[in-house]
């Protein structure tokens, strides 16, 4: 076994692989071709369900997440009642690959992984989120210093740090030339740090460039989606050659004797399915029950105009302060409620779910509107505070119930039904953290695709489903995206002497990180995933 020199791995984060390998196959995106004609290739596949969340943390740590219990940015705080954004400790509960390689001995430089915090491990130098989708930890770096050299050679990056916002046209340009901009940039500071460390050994580097673009400027590619322009550009074909421009001047800076891996973790498609509609669902079926009885949760985005209770006598503070909170204007309330919601995430509390949990039998926990899953919790005795299900039998009975409640709504546009699918995270997911995780997963129906108000005037931005148990649920849907993420993805390794392959299986993600490791003669204790064969002999022996 030979072991690769160096050993570089460029992702493009949340890329459709049906675009990838198209673009590749009619000379938009040449460089992809060229790894693909030389590489081992596979299809991969993240982790069921909660993959919009669950993606990276899985990836980087080689672990599932019964292990990790990263499901999403906001999760529910075991053993209580409160949505608290996660921190460094609750997104990297584990090492990662990054710190299992430095720990043996090998320099890593580890730039822009997404969800990943800075690690104190880490060997070589360590960029985190100069520019990347999600934006959780701000710009940093180790050592700190270098944030300040890369700012100064390089800028920052073109877009903004968070890509979600409505767009006309001429936004949707702009932004566009942001990100091709921005890919390019993240060639020249990939080269600097790699320049900088000649004695790196592995190295990562993430184009979130194309998670951005997937999101923002799906419509653009899309004819199918009902924002598509006909007559305009293709927004998204444009970010994705720039990237391919990119990855080829890094590949070509960093010599033949590097081993190449490129990633695309899981992927993206047209916003569909009904996801916005799980909550409202729940509640009409009497057992996601808000506080204060039946309706939504108090929200100040609430613009129905309906009367408010006022304070009367024989209530406690907190229901006296909650009323007269409800009789502020809609303005006041709103910056009452962000500054309330700003302060708990601050101080570690985290956002009261706005349940009635004496009643409520489960509850909606958001994994975003227009993705192909949304999850639910249930309230179980004796692992959430004030339970009403009893684990074994009666959840079951519960679980089976809801599932034929799910199972039975149709898409009054095509008659079909809205739902692919439940399963139970537990038939998934094993491990200490599962218990962390929602325990039910409502996979959508994802065609056809979803309008949004954001854009097109809002064309076909009504979102409905009905059964005959609950009639018709209707809302309308003013979340900005027209692309959502998927869970299929792409890899290609490149050796000095690699023979091509194509493999006639698909790979999970859990498993590239122990094979990275594994080429650098290292394993990673405890990870849940193991190396793949055919990759780890394409870097290691050259075919």
């Amino acid at each position: 076994m030979t072991r690769p020199q160096k050993l570089l791995v460029l992702a493009l984060d949340a890329a459709s692989p049906h675009r990838l390998r198209a673009w590749a196959a009619d000379g938009t995106m040449p460089r992809l071709a060229d790894l693909l004609a030389r590489g081992v290739q596979a299809p991969t596949r993240s982790v069921e369900g909660v993959y919009v969340g669950g993606t990276w943390p899985s990836f980087i740590m080689g672990r599932g997440p019964g292990h990790h219990g990263v499901y999403w940015l906001d999760r529910v705080v075991p053993g209580t009642y409160r949505m608290q954004r996660a921190d460094d400790q609750a997104l990297a509960p584990e090492p990662g690959l990054q710190d299992v390689l430095s720990e043996a001995g090998h320099t890593c430089v580890v730039l822009d992984v997404p969800l990943t915090p800075l690690s104190a491990r880490v060997t070589g130098p360590q960029v985190v989120e100069w520019g990347v989708h999600d934006a959780v930890f701000g710009f940093t770096t180790r050592p700190p210093e270098l944030a300040a050299e890369l700012t100064a050679r390089h800028g920052r990056h073109p877009a903004p740090p968070h890509c979600d916002a409505k767009r006309n046209a001429a936004d949707y340009r702009s932004f566009a030339d942001q990100l091709v901009a921005g890919a390019g940039a993240r060639a020249e500071l990939t080269l600097d740090l790699l320049e900088r460390t000649p004695d790196w050994r592995f190295a990562i580097q993430v184009f979130s460039e194309t998670h951005c673009a997937g999101h923002q400027l799906w419509h653009t590619h899309d004819p199918r989606h009902p924002a598509h322009d006909p007559e305009g550009d293709d927004l998204l074909r444009e970010v994705y050659a720039a990237v391919d421009a990119a990855v080829g001047r890094i590949v070509d800076g960093v010599g033949p004797e590097t081993a190449v891996v490129l990633v695309d973790l899981h992927g993206m498609g047209a916003s569909g399915g009904s996801s916005l509609l799980l909550e409202p669902l729940l509640q009409r079926l009497g057992v996601d029950v808000p506080e204060g009885g039946g309706g939504a949760a108090p929200d100040p985005t609430d613009d129905s105009g309906g009367p408010r209770p006022a304070p009367s006598p024989g209530r406690s503070p907190k229901e006296w302060l909650r009323a007269a909170y409800h009789l502020l204007p809609e303005s006041v309330r709103t910056r009452v409620y962000e500054w309330r919601q700003g302060a708990n995430q601050r101080m570690g509390r985290g956002s009261p779910l706005g349940r009635d949990m004496s009643v409520t039998r489960a509850f909606h926990v958001g994994l975003g509107t227009g993705a192909p899953f949304s999850s639910i919790r249930l309230n179980l005795v004796g692992r959430e505070p004030t339970g009403t299900l009893r684990p074994g039998a009666e959840a079951d009975a519960f679980v089976a119930e809801l599932n034929a409640e799910l199972e039975a709504l149709v898409d009054p546009r095509t008659g079909e039904p809205a739902v692919a699918r439940v399963v139970r995270s537990r038939d998934l997911f094993h491990g200490p953290r599962v218990d962390h995780l929602p325990d039910l997963l409502v996979e959508w129906t994802m065609e056809p695709p979803r309008g949004t108000a954001a854009v097109a005037d809002g064309r076909e931005s009504r979102w409905s489903v009905e059964s005959p148990a609950v009639g018709r649920l209707e809302a309308v849907n003013d979340y900005c995206r027209t692309g959502e993420h998927r869970p299929d993805g792409l890899v290609v390794a490149v050796g000095p002497g690699t023979r091509p392959a194509t493999l006639p299986r698909t790979l999970s993600i859990i498993d590239l990180a122990p094979t990275f490791a594994a080429a650098l003669g290292v394993s990673m204790p405890g990870a849940e995933g193991a190396p793949v064969p055919e990759l780890l002999e394409a870097l290691t022996s050259g075919g």
